[in-house]
């Protein structure tokens, strides 16, 4: 059976083909288009006519690849700027409409839960572990072992987001990094409540950002072939203080750094460093497998279960 998800992301769609068996899951063909859908007006919960545009034809050349590849299955996933945008449901309406795509709105807590499914398939949760995904409308984590997730939710503090709240300077200010802060002090209590309760030992990122880092930090490794590595946190510290302290044109000339994430790793940084400063975490995994291989095994679960009957 072939099976493809499409991860409809606030800065990048991303389409991925599998073929499923008994044995377990192959992936087939992958891509991503840096569709940018939160870009000039997120926070005023806008799809911007360029970027609906530029989200409809993504999905009309993902259209293309399903159907040279012959999928059976497809399942696109919506997530921040789609669930929270006032045009959000006309997207919806067009992607069908013009792409022949139907696209599925979840929920925060659906997104936590597709994000551990696909790091759990990495076998990267070893022990008590919190699991960090920035996207970039919303910010999810859970908290988790081998067993399953112990605690999980989705913010609203994703880096497009953040960007465009607070980023007002070249390299970013100590006053926008303190706004940052505050922010995150408001929205954040009841995760650091989490984490005095549970007590995680590592933080586990779930790609995006942390593929960034990692691409930095390990520069001999090929992500692509990678689901998890482990990054060293003096290593992390080093680099984040660098691209904080970076001006725009200096970090566009770092190896491994993509255009879309030049302006949005410093606020991945930022983030990060704050996550690790208030929960104490001393070690840091990368997952490369996020929300859209969760959703590619949910498929491949169900099929599995169909199969049986």
């Amino acid at each position: 059976m072939r099976a493809a998800v499409i991860d409809l992301g606030t800065n990048t769609f991303h389409l991925i083909i599998a073929d499923l068996s008994p044995a377990g899951v192959e992936v087939i063909y992958k891509t991503n288009l840096p569709v940018q859908l939160g870009q000039g007006r997120i926070n005023e919960n806008i799809i911007t006519p360029e970027a609906f545009e530029r989200g409809i034809q993504a999905l009309k050349d993902f259209k293309k690849e399903i159907d040279t590849h012959q999928v059976k299955i497809v399942r696109a996933i919506a997530t921040s700027a789609i669930r929270s945008a006032a045009n959000g449901k006309d997207f919806v309406i067009a992607a069908l409409r013009i792409a022949g795509i139907a696209i599925e709105v979840i929920s925060g807590h659906d997104e936590a839960a597709f994000i551990f499914n696909g790091v759990k398939a990495t076998s990267v949760i070893q022990q008590q572990s919190l699991i960090m995904d920035i996207g970039g409308g919303s910010t999810e984590f859970i908290i988790c072992n081998p067993d399953g997730p112990l605690w999980k939710k989705s913010y609203n503090i994703g880096a497009a987001r953040l960007l465009q709240a607070y980023f007002h300077t070249d390299p970013i200010s100590l006053a926008d990094q303190s706004a940052i802060r505050n922010h995150l002090d408001e929205e954040l209590a009841d995760l650091k409540t989490a984490c005095q309760k549970y007590l995680p030992q590592v933080l586990i990122g779930s790609a995006g950002a942390f593929e960034t880092f990692a691409a930095m930090l390990l520069k001999d490794a090929d992500l692509k072939t990678l689901s998890s590595a482990s990054l060293d946190i003096a290593g992390y510290h080093d680099l984040s203080e660098k691209l904080i302290a970076s001006t725009h044109a200096e970090r566009a000339a770092m190896p491994n750094l993509i255009p879309l994430r030049v302006d949005m790793i410093v606020v991945a940084a930022l983030l990060t460093n704050y996550v690790i400063s208030e929960t104490g975490l001393k070690a840091i995994s990368l997952s490369t497998y996020d929300l859209k291989m969760g959703v590619l095994y949910q498929v491949w679960e169900d099929q599995k279960f169909d199969s049986s009957k």
